[in-house]
């Protein structure tokens, strides 16, 4: 019996003190047209910080010091993705205030979203929301 291919990849929560969080509309399959966290695949070579950073960037072109992200952790629960295995290290950092936005990469749109108003999240992003929210303490 062989182990399954694992794919590597790191997500962003990006809260703000006043309780947004920058969700990207998916522009590919699964769940296209879902909204998710920032996100994607570690690149060789790359740590999964290095690549939580730039996927940010490309996704939503919001720019952060790796020294302001906190890890929350690693989620690997079978099946979190239809494609396969697919294990991702979740960091988190909170802004003072939403910055600009520039969907890009395949983020069909960037948006801060109001933490008590969310839509639907793609994959498992609900469960990492939770978990990086009570990490995190943000005005009420």
């Amino acid at each position: 019996m062989t182990a399954p291919d694992l794919i590597l990849t790191a997500d962003v929560v990006v809260l703000t003190r006043d309780r947004q969080v920058l969700l990207i509309e998916r522009d590919w399959p699964p769940f296209k047209g879902y909204w998710a966290l920032p996100g994607g695949h570690v690149d060789p070579g790359e740590s999964t910080l290095a690549a939580a950073v730039r996927e940010l960037l490309e996704e939503t072109g919001v720019e952060v010091d790796p020294a302001s992200l906190d890890c929350v952790g690693t989620f690997d629960a079978p099946g979190r993705d239809p494609r396969g295995q697919y294990v991702t290290t979740v960091y988190v950092t909170v802004l003072p205030a939403a910055a600009p936005l520039a969907a890009g990469d395949d983020a069909a749109a960037a948006v801060w979203w109001p933490l008590d108003g969310l839509p639907m999240l793609a994959f498992d992003h609900a469960e990492i929301l939770a978990a990086a929210t009570d990490t995190c303490r943000l005005t009420p």
